[in-house]
C-alpha cells in the first residue's frame, strides 16, 4: 500500500506542473568592460561604483556554459563596509535569458600578504527568463570574490533551480 501512495503522489507530482529542484554550483570570472565611479571627496574613500562586467559560467546546473553579463552597483566604504545589488544577465543560445537578481554585504579582509581585499557574500534569485528559461525558479547563495587585477571579480553562485514541467 504504501509503495502504491508513493506512485500515486509521483503521478500527481508530475502531472501538476510542479518542477523538481535542480542543483547549480557555478563560478564566473568576471571582468569589467564599463564603470562609472562617485567617489565621495570626504577623506572617508567612500565609493559607489556602477559597473557592467562580462564572462563565462563554468561549473554545474543549468547555467554551466552561460555567457553572464552583471549591471551592478557597489557601494563602498574602504576597511569598513560594502553593499552591492546585481542584475545578472545569462544568455545560452539565441533566445535563451535568465534574469538573476543579486544581493551582497562586504566585508574587508587582510590576506596572506597583508593586502586588503573585500568579500561579498550574499543571495541571488531568478526574477525572470524568456525561451527555455521562461517560468524558471531558482535562489542560492552568492559569494563575490577578487580577482587576479583590479577588473576582475570572480561570482559563485550555489543553490537550486527548477524548470516548469
Amino acid at each position: 500500500m504504501k509503495q502504491l501512495i508513493k506512485i500515486f503522489l509521483a503521478f500527481v507530482l508530475v502531472h501538476s506542473g510542479i518542477a523538481f529542484a535542480d542543483p547549480l554550483n557555478i563560478t564566473a570570472l568576471m571582468v569589467a568592460k564599463e564603470q562609472i565611479r562617485l567617489d565621495f571627496n570626504d577623506g572617508s574613500g567612500h565609493f559607489v561604483l556602477m559597473v557592467k562586467r562580462e564572462g563565462q559560467a563554468t561549473g554545474t546546473g543549468v547555467f554551466a556554459g552561460a555567457s553572464v553579463t552583471e549591471f551592478g552597483r557597489h557601494d563602498i566604504t574602504p576597511r569598513i563596509t560594502g553593499d552591492a545589488s546585481a542584475y545578472l544577465v545569462l544568455t545560452q543560445g539565441a533566445g535563451n535569458i535568465a534574469y538573476i537578481k543579486c544581493t551582497a554585504n562586504g566585508i574587508f579582509f587582510t590576506d596572506k600578504d597583508g593586502k586588503l581585499e573585500i568579500r561579498g557574500d550574499g543571495l541571488w534569485e531568478v526574477v525572470s527568463g524568456i525561451g527555455v528559461f521562461k517560468g524558471m525558479k531558482g535562489a542560492g547563495k552568492l559569494h563575490i570574490r577578487p580577482g587576479s587585477t583590479p577588473m576582475e571579480r570572480t561570482f559563485i553562485l550555489e543553490g537550486e533551480t527548477s524548470l516548469p514541467q
